[in-house]
């Protein structure tokens, strides 16, 4: 191991200390925020720690076995010594490799819940009904990994599709899956319109946000114009009685955010307040890495047929991620939400890359 590696995993060791210390101390407790981010602290040094001590520990197995190899008569014990040697120094290849891969930069928000928003682009009605599928699709997935699909605000089309969708998802985890999902998806298909059976090329936009808590993003009241309307889609009997639907302007920004699911106008103003942290979190955190158009516009483009992500394509029953690459024959399933395969080599071309910077 290097010496700038030994440098920091016995800095991280340090510090894991001097969490545990804190994380006993009573003001700490008090303070809901500083709580939180000592525990979260804790629970990303912890496997760094382990992994390090058990490398020391071998190290050292290792170096006692060697010295006595040099020092022992009997040619049965010098080769069992030999070969605890051999295994420990293979148990240290290992846990560097291991050590590695932990002390990659990680993404402080896939534990995260998210909220992710859906929208027709190019190619009309066709458009609205492929964000319906990306839609179901997206619900399929969230089942199989028993994470839980909340609408915060469902647009329906006169065609039966989604002109936008904003919903939920919750359960540990899910922002380290759809982050992958994030951008344009192209679709290549026979609409159901087509009666000549000619395929068309239609687009749907997807933006992924984390979810916040209202401690990590700090929102005026005094900067907020609130509105309220009447509802236009499902949502029982209020829907165009009561000006139960909520559209919020976030004045500095210029976002504007609208939920329209809930009966209640508190419930929708609620869930609205929630899209609205996401996005000032998404644009906190590309003002922090320096960059000056949003996060959430870079990730789903202009919506254009020649900008794309992913590749539908029905006629070839085939799904192509442009960004690694891959191509699989697999359409029914993935639509059928098992986007597993796609995500596992997006992640591991995500470590690849990682690791290559750290060369």
């Amino acid at each position: 191991m290097d010496d700038r590696l030994t440098e920091r995993l016995t800095a991280a060791d340090e510090e894991f200390e001097s969490v545990l210390s804190l994380l006993a101390e009573p003001g700490v407790l008090a303070d809901q925020k500083r709580y939180r981010e000592i525990t979260e602290r804790h629970a990303e040094l912890k496997p760094v720690v382990d992994a390090f001590r058990r490398h020391r520990e071998a190290e050292t197995e290792a170096a006692e076995a060697s010295e006595l190899v040099g020092i022992e008569d009997d040619p049965e014990m010098i080769e069992y010594l030999n070969g605890v040697v051999a295994a420990k120094q293979a148990e240290i290849e290992e846990i560097e490799a291991e050590l590695r891969l932990l002390l990659l930069p990680k993404d402080a928000n896939d534990d995260k819940d998210v909220i992710v928003e859906i929208r027709s682009a190019a190619g009309g009605d066709e458009a609205a009904l492929w964000a319906g599928d990306v839609y179901r699709m997206y619900e399929r997935f969230a089942e199989r990994h028993r994470w839980t699909v909340e609408p915060i605000d469902v647009s329906p089309s006169d065609t039966g599709g989604l002109k936008e969708a904003t919903f939920a998802v919750k359960g540990k985890g899910a922002y380290s899956r759809f982050k992958f999902e994030a951008g344009p998806h192209r679709v290549q298909r026979v609409p159901r319109t087509e009666s000549q059976g000619r395929v068309h090329t239609s687009m749907a936009t997807v933006a992924v946000l984390p979810e916040v808590e209202a401690v990590e993003v700090e929102i005026q009241d005094n900067d907020l114009d609130i509105e309220t309307f009447r509802s236009t889609g499902p949502g029982g009997q209020s829907v165009n009685t009561t000006d139960s639907a909520v559209r919020i302007t976030h004045r500095p920004t210029g976002i504007v955010v609208s939920c329209q699911d809930e009966k209640s106008q508190l419930q929708n103003k609620l869930k609205a307040m929630r899209v609205l942290r996401a996005r000032l979190y998404q644009q906190q955190l590309a003002e922090q890495a320096g960059e000056r158009a949003s996060v959430r516009r870079s990730q789903v483009g202009t919506g254009e047929r020649s900008e794309k992500i992913r590749t539908y394509n029905y006629k070839e029953n085939r799904v192509t991620d442009h960004r690694i690459g891959l191509t699989i024959h697999s359409l029914p399933q993935v639509l059928d939400g098992d986007l597993d395969v796609l995500h596992e080599a997006l992640a591991a071309d995500e470590v690849a890359r990682a690791l290559a910077g750290e060369q």
